[in-house]
């Protein structure tokens, strides 16, 4: 028998399979239904913080002008909800081929995400993604695997 915890969390884990289903597709209408009007995202490229769906929908705009085929996985996906709030982590990559045809496998990330549900539906309020850094040279390490 399911609890309500049990069936959020797999409201919670459907919507972040929207995210990787956009991106694969390349489908910016897919991904403004999964993020908050007013998401706070911490993405890997500058500046340091992207206020609001808009901006968010900007970011993955450009990376589907870069890529003719896009690749998205979420490996490790760890999901808590408690009440109308939830989160969300695991390691995820983006790889494809590029418009010039050459192919990446791209890099993992530490993705971590915060939902909220919103008039019945969860959201995605806040997201982050990361890349370790090496304190001795202050640079980003890209080259980990899980």
């Amino acid at each position: 028998m399911s609890t309500q915890r049990d069936r959020d969390e797999g409201e919670v884990r459907r919507r972040l399979d929207m995210i990787v289903e956009g991106i694969r597709a390349k489908d910016a209408g897919i991904l403004e239904r999964v993020y908050a009007a007013d998401v706070v995202s911490f993405d890997v490229e500058p500046p340091l913080r992207h206020v609001g769906r808009e901006a968010k929908m900007r970011n993955w705009a450009k990376v589907f002008t870069f890529f003719q085929d896009v690749g998205y996985e979420m490996r490790d996906l760890t999901v808590a909800v408690d009440g109308d709030v939830a989160f969300a982590y695991c390691l995820a990559r983006l790889s494809g081929t590029l418009q010039n045809g050459v192919a990446t496998d791209g890099m993992w990330v530490r993705g971590t995400f915060c939902l909220r549900r919103t008039d019945g539906t969860w959201l995605v309020a806040h997201d982050q993604a990361s890349v370790p850094f090496d304190l001795t040279t202050g640079r980003g390490v890209a080259d980990l695997e899980p």
